[in-house]
C-alpha cells in the first residue's frame, strides 16, 4: 500500500486537490543514492511513523507560532479589506494583477502583447477599476501563458485565491514529504514568506514546489524529476546550477527527461501563442532587465541577491555583477565536486536548494519560499540524527533577521548565507573523514 501511495505523490501536479494527510510519501535514507553505473546500494524509501521520533519542543512551538501569525495576517488582510479588494471594492494592485490580464490578452488572442508594458496596463487599470504608480510587468516565457489564461477564464477573486491554493498544496505535499513526517506541513506554513507570497498572488510556493520536488525525486523517479525541472524552465534564473550539477553527478535520465519537457513546452506554447511572442519575451526580457537590475525600478531591498545587496548600498553595476559572477563561479565548482563526493543526497540537495537562490542576482523577495527546501532536508537530518547545538539558534537568528525585511532592508542574502553555512556544516564532517581508499573506489566505479 505504502508503494501505491508513493507513486501517487510522484505525480503530485495532478492530485492538487487531493488532502494533505493522504500523502503517505516515503523519502531515501542518507546514503547516497546514485544513478547508473554509480548506483548506491541504498535507495528505498523510509517513512518515519511519528511515534518514532520526538519534534523538539521549541522547534514545534516555534513552527506553529509562526503559522498561526502567516494565517493570522491573511485572514486580517482580507476582513480589512486590504487583499484582493479595497473598501470600496476596487482591485487592490498587487503582482498577481499582471497574470490575469496576461491570461486575457492571450485568451483574446493578443500574447505577445502581455509582454508590452503600457498595453499591460491598461488591461491592469481596467480591471482594478483604478490607476496606480509603477507597473506590474509580465515577464514569464510564453509556457506559462497557458496558466494565465485559465486563471483569466475565472472571476478575479476566485483566480486570486484559487491560484493560491492551487500553488500552496504541491508545496505543502513536497515539504512534507522531504522532511518524511506530518510536522513538515506545518513546516511549510511556518515559512515566514508565506504570507507575502499569498497576499501578492506570487509564483514562490509553485517555484519551492518544482525545486523541492526535482531534489525529492531525483533518487527514486529520475524522469518525473526531470518534468519537474523542465517546467521549472517558467522561471530560467532558477536553473542556472542544475544541468552542471546533473552532469557532475552523472544523472542522465533526469537531464534528458528535462530537456524534453522544456523542448515540449517550448513547442506547445510556440503552437498555442505563435511565433511573436516568443519575440516579444526576448525584446521586452532586454528592457526588463535593465529596468530592474539596472536602474533598480523594484527598489533594491526588494531583490535578495548579493548583486542587489552590492547596488543596494550605492556599489557600482559592475563592481555588483563582478561579486555574482564570483560567486556563482565558486557554486558550481563546489556543488559539482560536492556531488560527486559520498557526501548523503540530503546534504547534496539541501546545498543545491541553497546554491539556486544563490546563485542569480534576480531574487525576488516572494521567492525567498524557496528557502523551506533546504530547512525541510536540515531538518529531516536533525529529526533522525539530533540537531547540533547551533542549529536551531541559527535558524532563530534567520527569523530575526527576516523580520529585517519588514523595515526595508533586504537581509535575504544573509538568510540564505545563514542556511548554506548550516548545510556545508554538515557536510563537512563527511568530507574530512572521507578515506582515501573509498574516494578512489568511488572514482573507479564511475569510470
Amino acid at each position: 500500500m505504502s508503494k501505491i501511495l508513493d507513486a501517487s505523490f510522484c505525480e503530485f501536479w495532478t492530485l492538487l486537490s487531493a488532502p494533505l494527510i493522504a500523502w503517505r510519501v516515503r523519502f531515501p535514507t542518507g546514503s547516497v543514492s546514485e544513478q547508473g553505473s554509480r548506483m548506491a546500494a541504498s535507495r528505498a524509501p523510509v517513512e518515519i511513523a511519528p511515534g518514532q521520533i520526538e519534534i523538539p519542543a521549541r522547534l514545534r512551538k516555534a513552527c506553529f507560532a509562526l503559522c498561526a501569525m502567516n494565517l493570522t495576517l491573511c485572514l486580517m488582510a482580507y476582513l480589512s479589506r486590504a487583499w484582493i479588494y479595497d473598501k470600496n471594492g476596487l482591485g487592490i494592485p498587487t503582482d498577481f494583477v499582471s497574470f490575469w490580464a496576461a491570461g486575457r490578452l492571450a485568451l483574446d488572442g493578443f500574447p505577445a502583447q502581455a509582454f508590452d508594458w503600457d498595453i499591460l496596463k491598461r488591461i491592469e487599470v481596467t480591471k482594478l477599476g483604478q490607476d496606480f504608480s509603477g507597473d506590474f510587468p509580465w515577464h514569464y516565457p510564453p509556457p506559462f501563458l497557458f496558466v494565465a489564461s485559465v486563471l483569466a477564464l475565472l472571476p478575479y477573486s476566485v483566480a486570486h485565491l484559487g491560484w493560491i491554493l492551487a500553488s500552496i498544496v504541491p508545496y505543502l505535499a513536497v515539504v512534507r514529504a522531504i522532511v518524511g513526517h506530518n510536522f513538515g506541513v506545518l513546516l511549510a506554513l511556518a515559512a515566514p514568506f508565506v504570507s507575502i507570497n499569498a497576499l501578492v498572488g506570487q509564483t514562490g510556493f509553485l517555484t519551492a514546489a518544482l525545486i523541492g520536488g526535482t531534489l525529492y525525486l531525483i533518487p527514486i523517479r529520475p524522469v518525473l524529476a526531470g518534468i519537474c525541472l523542465g517546467l521549472l524552465t517558467y522561471k530560467p534564473q532558477y536553473g542556472l546550477l542544475f544541468p552542471l550539477v546533473l552532469i557532475a553527478d552523472g544523472q542522465w535520465r533526469v537531464f534528458v527527461s528535462a530537456t524534453v519537457t522544456a523542448i515540449a513546452m517550448f513547442a506547445l506554447s510556440w503552437l498555442a501563442f505563435g511565433s511573436e511572442s516568443w519575440l516579444a519575451f526576448f525584446q521586452w526580457m532586454t528592457k526588463s532587465s535593465q529596468a530592474i537590475l539596472t536602474e533598480g525600478k523594484a527598489t533594491w531591498w526588494k531583490l535578495q541577491s548579493v548583486y542587489s545587496m552590492v547596488r543596494y548600498f550605492g556599489g557600482p553595476e559592475q563592481l555588483a555583477w563582478a561579486f555574482q559572477f564570483v560567486l556563482t563561479a565558486v557554486l558550481a565548482v563546489g556543488l559539482a565536486l560536492m556531488w560527486r563526493s559520498r557526501v548523503p543526497y540530503t546534504l547534496k540537495a539541501a546545498a543545491l536548494a541553497t546554491g539556486t537562490l544563490l546563485a542569480t542576482p534576480y531574487v525576488a523577495i516572494y521567492d525567498m519560499v524557496v528557502l523551506a527546501i533546504p530547512v525541510a532536508f536540515l531538518v529531516r537530518i536533525g529529526l533522525r540524527t539530533g540537531f547540533y547545538s547551533y542549529e536551531l539558534p541559527a535558524l532563530g537568528g534567520v527569523l530575526v533577521l527576516i523580520a529585517c525585511y519588514f523595515a526595508a532592508i533586504p537581509t535575504g542574502l544573509g538568510v540564505t548565507l545563514i542556511v548554506s553555512i548550516l548545510v556545508l556544516s554538515r557536510a563537512g564532517s563527511w568530507w574530512r573523514r572521507e578515506p582515501v581508499g573509498a574516494a578512489a573506489s568511488a572514482g573507479a566505479s564511475r569510470s
